[in-house]
This record gives structure tokens, sequence and C-alpha cells, in this order.
């Protein structure tokens, strides 16, 4: 089950007070100790209500009332998504949360509506139907894109030459003999050990990600699309998806670059790299 978290104002949120430092730290290690755990969705601080505005509704009229609100019991200063298995299991994690004032405060917890609490009502699925539609957009919008450039065997001097001439900045580099898993035998040709496995560099506001492949077979190989998705879910949708009618080049698995990723080529010849990013926790 889905449940919201809420830390409630008080006068010292209110009135803009800033956490100490002290505080800042201990909750940043509680937040951490639940993304561990793999309950933590989301979680954000929000601002006093002198920064906010509440929108009445009264039939068709709209009316629009400028924060600060006095009713300090009512406002929310913070909240967190958690995906637990029960309500008893939300309070166990409450109780370990820091005191989030400096000050008495209250947090309140309250589980979200699932789908099949409206099943009487949506008797027909098409709620749900629109629901999922939705998920699977914003899931989408969320996700990051990147082009992936196979050198095959050049990547060194073609990394050397677009930051002489095109100001590229470097990132990350791992070769085939840095890598944590053993390369599989037979797979590289003589001489690739020290070629790169991974490596990424910006352009501009561009991040590419590019490798000299597994091959020597000329000076640009080609490339893929790099879809890095924060759903697992909606990962193994899209690369069903791109599958069908395609090829499975790596099926999806964990590795130790993410907890899940697979390669995949669409039957218009594009390749396809997907990848949860490191901090998900697949279910």
């Amino acid at each position: 089950m889905k449940v919201m978290v809420m830390v409630k104002a008080s006068k010292g949120s209110e009135a803009g007070e800033l956490p100490s430092q002290e505080l800042l730290t201990a909750m940043g290690a509680f937040n951490e100790r639940l993304v561990e755990a793999g309950i933590m969705q989301e979680g954000e601080g929000l601002k006093p209500s002198n920064e906010g505005c509440r929108v009445h509704f009264r039939g068709s009229e709209r009316e629009v009332s400028r924060g600060p609100f006095v009713e300090t019991n009512e406002l929310v200063a913070g909240y967190w998504i958690w995906q637990v298995d029960s309500l008893q299991e939300a309070i166990e994690w409450v109780k370990k949360c820091p005191n989030p004032m400096d000050e008495d405060s209250d947090i309140e917890i309250r589980p979200l509506y699932e789908m099949e609490d409206f099943d009487e009502i949506d008797s027909d699925g098409k709620v749900r139907e629109q629901e999922e539609a939705l998920r699977q957009n914003m899931a989408m919008q969320q996700a990051q894109a990147n082009c992936y450039l196979y050198f095959s065997g050049d990547c060194d001097a073609a990394l050397a030459y677009y930051q002489q001439h095109l100001g590229a900045r470097l990132g990350m580099l791992l070769r085939f003999n840095e890598s944590p898993d053993p390369v599989p035998e037979g797979m590289l040709p003589e001489g690739f050990d020290e070629k790169v496995m991974h490596c990424e560099f910006t352009i501009g506001n561009m991040t590419i990600f590019a490798s000299d492949g597994c091959a020597d077979d000329g000076p640009f190989a080609g490339f893929s699309l790099t879809l890095t998705i924060d759903s697992e879910d909606e990962l193994r949708r899209v690369f069903a998806a791109l599958a069908d009618g395609g090829s499975v080049g790596m099926a999806l698995d964990k590795t130790f670059w993410s907890p899940l990723y697979g390669q995949v080529t669409d039957k218009f010849g594009v390749i396809w790299s997907l990848m949860l990013p490191e901090q998900t926790n697949p279910a």
C-alpha cells in the first residue's frame, strides 16, 4: 500500500525558520534508511504558507486567497510518499524519524486510494484504463534519453578530438580490464582489454554515452539510444513493446551498473538500451 506521510506545520516552520544543520543531517540519514529499505518513493519540504495560496470552489466560481493561513495545525510543512506493506509498518518507520522540528511537532499518515478501491464504481474498467495510460505517460515524460556511440576501437581518439575541438567534458570512463564483472571469454578481440567499455561525456548541454564496442570493424560502427526509466513496471512495458516484432540482444537483468538493464532492437532496426537508475529498487 502507498501512504502519504505528512509533517505538520509549526509556528517555527510557518515563520520560515530553517532547520539546524544537526537536524538536516539527521533527516538525511533517515531518508537514506528509507531509500535503502525500498520504501521512500518521493519526499519534499514545503515553504511557509505565506508563499502559497488557496483556490476556493463555489459552483463555477473560483476565489483565490493568498497566504499566510492561520490554522497552523491544518497546514503541511513537508511530506513523503512511501510504499509499505501495512499502516503499522508506516507507523513503525515514523517512530524512527527524528523530530522534524526544533519544537513539538506532529506527523500524520494517510493511505492513498488504489484503483481497486473504485472497482465497484468503475465496473467497466474505463477509469482504470485511463489512469494506467496517464501513469505510463507520466513515467515516460520523466525518462532520460541518451545517444550511445560505438567507435570500434577509436573511442580514446574520438574523446581527445572532441575535447580539443568541441570543448567536450569527460565524465566517468570504464575500460574492459576495469570491469567489476569478468568479460566473457572470446567476447573481445586480442588487444581490446584496455579499450573503453563505457564512458560519458558532455558537449554543451547534451550528455553522450560511448564505447569501443566489442570489435574493431571500422572507424565507426553505429549508435544506439539509451532510455533511463525510474519505474520498473514501465521499463518492462517499454522493453516488451520494443521487442514486439524486433529482437532481444540482452534480456532484462541486474548488472553491476544498473538494477535492471537490457538491450533490444526494434522492428525498425533501432537499437535501444533500457535501464533503471542505480538508486531504484526493483520490485
